[in-house]
C-alpha cells in the first residue's frame, strides 16, 4: 500500500496540519499522480468550512493539481507513467450515463469529485480515475496550469457550449481568479470585451489581459450607459447584484451567465427578459474532452493564469492571504 503524506483539516475552519493515510491498491481503471502543483480555489475554502453543508473530515483539498503519473491501473491505455497530466474538479466518472455516453461527463449524476467524500492533491499523491486526468501539452507551464483545470475551464465552458461567435460582444463581472483568465481566453476567441470591476487598481491591468474598456460596475450611471451593448455577460462573482441593471446591457437575444456561486436567489424581472428573448443560465466546470481543447487552445494563444506561489508547507499562510482577498490572482502551492 502507498502512503500519503498530506495536509487536511479536521473541523469546519481549522488549521491544515500534517496529515498521513494509505491508498488501496490500485483499481484497473486508475492512477496515481506525484503532485508538483496544486493551485488554491475558493471552492477548496468553501469545503474547508463546509459553507456546502457536505464536507466529510478529516478533509485534504486541492482539486487544481499537476503532477506526473506514477502509478497506473492495467486497463489505462491512454497515459503511462512520466506523464505530466491536470486533474480538476472530477476524479472520476461513472462513464455509462447518458451523460457520459454523449461526452457530458461533467453531467455525470455519479461522478466523483476529487475532494467531496474523498482527498484531494494537498499532498505528494492523489489517485484519481484516469479517465479525468488530461495530459498537459508541452509548451503549457506545469507551474501556472493548474488554475486552469477549474477555473480556467469554467469560463471556458460556455464559449464552447454556447458557441460564442468571435464577433460577440462580451461583458467579464469580476475581474479575479476567474475573470483574469476569462479576458484572455476571450480576447484570444476573438470577442470585444469589457471588464467590469469596481476595483480602479484592477482598470489597467484588464486592459493588458485583454478588455477593450472597463466599466466601474459601482456607477449606476454607467450601468445605464451601457444599455444593450453585449451579446453575453460572463459573471465570475459570488455574491448578490442588481441583476436587472446588468440585464438592461444586453442585446436582444442576450444572455447573462452566472459562473460564481451566488447563493441568494435571483431577483429578476420577467417581462424586460421576455420582450427582449433574454436568458439567464449557469453552468459547472467542464467535460474532460473540453479540458483538453482548452489545454490546447491556451497553448496555441500563450494564456496562463497570474500566479502567486506559495511552498506547500506553507498552506495555511497560503489560505489567509486568499481568505483576505490579497491573491492576484491565483495561488498555488509548490511540492518542491
Amino acid at each position: 500500500m502507498t502512503t500519503v503524506h498530506a495536509y487536511a483539516v479536521t473541523q469546519a475552519n481549522g488549521q491544515l496540519e500534517p496529515f498521513e493515510y494509505e491508498l488501496e491498491p490500485l483499481e484497473p481503471q486508475e492512477i496515481d499522480i506525484a503532485v508538483e502543483h496544486c493551485g488554491i480555489c475558493h471552492s477548496d475554502l468553501s469545503m474547508l468550512e463546509n459553507a456546502w453543508n457536505m464536507t466529510q473530515y478529516p478533509l485534504v483539498p486541492g482539486h487544481e493539481v499537476t503532477g506526473k503519473v506514477a502509478a497506473v491501473g492495467d486497463r489505462v491505455t491512454h497515459l503511462k507513467v512520466g506523464d505530466r497530466v491536470g486533474l480538476g474538479w472530477h476524479a472520476g466518472y461513472c462513464m455509462t450515463c447518458s451523460q457520459c455516453l454523449g461526452g457530458h461527463h461533467n453531467m455525470c449524476a455519479n461522478a466523483s469529485s476529487t475532494i467531496v467524500g474523498r482527498h484531494g492533491g494537498f499532498a505528494d499523491t492523489v489517485r484519481a480515475q484516469a479517465a479525468s486526468a488530461i495530459r498537459l501539452p508541452e509548451t503549457v507551464d506545469a507551474r501556472t496550469a493548474g488554475p486552469l483545470l477549474c477555473g480556467g475551464i469554467t469560463v471556458f465552458n460556455p464559449l464552447v457550449q454556447f458557441d460564442i461567435a468571435p464577433t460577440a460582444s462580451v461583458g467579464v463581472i469580476g475581474i479575479g481568479g476567474l475573470g483574469h483568465i476569462a479576458l484572455q481566453f476571450l480576447r484570444a476567441w476573438g470577442c470585444q470585451v469589457t471588464a467590469f470591476t469596481s476595483s480602479e487598481s484592477k482598470q489597467q491591468e484588464a486592459l493588458k489581459l485583454g478588455a477593450r474598456d472597463t466599466i466601474n460596475s459601482r456607477d449606476p450611471d454607467a450601468l445605464a450607459a451601457a444599455a444593450g451593448r453585449f451579446d453575453l455577460l460572463l459573471s465570475t462573482v459570488n455574491v448578490k447584484l442588481d441583476w436587472n441593471a446588468y440585464l438592461k446591457t444586453l442585446k436582444p437575444r442576450g444572455r447573462l451567465h452566472l459562473l460564481g456561486v451566488v447563493t441568494e436567489p435571483l431577483d429578476l424581472n420577467v417581462a424586460p427578459m421576455l420582450f427582449s428573448q433574454l436568458s439567464v443560465s449557469s453552468s459547472p466546470v467542464g467535460s474532460p474532452a473540453t479540458i483538453s481543447q482548452m489545454l490546447e487552445f491556451a497553448a496555441r494563444h500563450g494564456i496562463e493564469p497570474i500566479t502567486e506561489h506559495f511552498p506547500m508547507s506553507q498552506v495555511n499562510e497560503a489560505l489567509d492571504r486568499l481568505r483576505a482577498g490579497k491573491a492576484r490572482y491565483r495561488i498555488v502551492l509548490d511540492r518542491n
